[in-house]
């Protein structure tokens, strides 16, 4: 699970579990390349891992639903790094509606951000790992992806489809030795604590018995350091290198025991 030497690239990292996965990745020795839209967090949470050492992380700007931008950021920071060896992808947003209200614009967002921003900095990903001779591409499903979201169409739609983007593109992928695997987590973030925020109090219960009851391991989110940090080192390591084409709960048995 040593990251000494290894050049990765994280979406998503101006908070929650893209910067946890930074800090992780620092930690374990690797040169990291942080993206996010939000820049001024990003760059801060890029700094705070540098602080923690001994690896390092820099930041660059990305709009992972637009070609262009991945493209050129990617390129950017292929560039700085000397290569690409792996690649986390958490980057994602979330939008409440049911099946009978959710809205095109709404959809379309989410599929732009969710599935074609999924796709986009897999290929990106995909032809510099070609070029290193291979690598690690760790996208971020969710159990939404898995079950009725009666609130979140949209969002369990594409969650969905980016499950079965990762087994394609694990299958097709294989033959240059990159492997791509899904994390399904159920971790504390600053979004989750938003929803919570946001909500009625009959809402937040019923979301308790939905989502927090069934985590056998304390009916509680994990924390992105301690519970999903070590997960995404492992992903990124040499010490995963038989692993594709998986969906990976890191949810506390939130997924399967129900």
């Amino acid at each position: 699970m040593e990251l000494s030497g290894k050049r990765i690239i994280v979406t998503g990292a101006a908070r929650g579990m893209g910067a946890a996965t930074v800090r992780a990745y620092v930690k374990a020795g690797a040169h990291v390349i942080s993206m996010d839209v939000n820049d001024d967090a990003g760059i801060k949470a890029a700094a705070e891992a540098t602080a923690i050492g001994p690896g390092k992380a820099e930041y660059l700007h990305v709009d992972v639903a637009d070609k262009d931008s991945v493209t050129a950021s990617f390129k950017a920071a292929v560039e700085t790094l000397g290569g690409l060896d792996a690649l986390a992808h958490p980057a994602a947003i979330q939008r409440m509606a049911s099946a009978s209200d959710v809205t095109v614009e709404d959809w379309d967002l989410m599929f732009a951000v969710n599935v074609r921003g999924t796709m986009l900095t897999n290929q990106a990903a995909h032809q510099y790992m070609t070029e290193s001779g291979g690598g690690s591409i760790i996208n971020f499903g969710s159990i939404s992806g898995l079950r009725p979201e009666p609130s979140a169409s949209a969002y369990s739609a594409a969650k969905g489809a980016v499950h079965s983007w990762t087994r394609t593109a694990a299958g097709a992928w294989g033959k240059d030795a990159i492997r791509v695997n899904a994390i399904l987590p159920a971790i504390q973030t600053p979004m989750a604590a938003e929803a919570i925020a946001r909500a009625t109090p009959e809402q937040n219960e019923a979301a308790y018995w939905r989502n927090r009851e069934p985590i056998a391991l304390g009916q509680a989110y994990g924390d992105p350091d301690d519970d999903l940090g070590p997960v995404m080192v492992f992903f990124a390591s040499d010490a995963s290198r038989f692993i594709t084409g998986q969906l990976i709960p890191v949810d506390g048995g939130q997924t399967s025991i129900r």
